[in-house]
């Protein structure tokens, strides 16, 4: 279990939503667990001390990036939306360690329609949704 502040969970819920709430209609889920759980893998490899310093790492989840279209969306989005919920309850039971690490470990992960430069040559582990999955930092 990840130890874990309020703000922690709402960041979490916040990028899991704004980096895939479109799936989960589409995909189900394991979409929006898979996003939860790179968040995660990378706050065990140290990549930032907590999850809120791992989701708001410049460039990292783009959600947040200051021009992406999605960061007004999480920025202003409320527990009216029955989707933002379903990513609070996913950010919830990733941290408290009930559900799974679907992604077995990954810590990076674009979308399919993508090609990111430190992709060109690698093969992705998982792949959920619309988005592909690696593990290039081992733990």
């Amino acid at each position: 279990m990840e130890s874990y502040t309020t703000e922690d969970l709402e960041i979490l819920a916040k990028t899991i939503y704004g980096e895939a709430r479109g799936e989960l209609y589409e995909f189900g889920i394991a979409s929006l667990i898979a996003v939860a759980n790179v968040a995660l893998n990378r706050r065990k490899k140290k990549f930032a001390p907590t999850i809120r310093d791992v989701c708001l790492a410049p460039l990292q989840f783009s959600c947040w990036n200051a021009n992406d279209p999605n960061l007004e969306k999480i920025k202003n989005v409320t527990m009216d939306c029955c989707v933002f919920r379903k990513c609070l309850e996913v950010a919830e039971n990733v941290l408290e360690g009930r559900w799974p690490d679907l992604v077995d470990d990954c810590d990076h992960y674009h979308c399919r329609d993508l090609k990111p430069y430190w992709a060109a040559r690698l093969a992705p582990k998982r792949i959920f949704g619309r988005h592909y999955f690696y593990n290039l930092f081992k733990g």
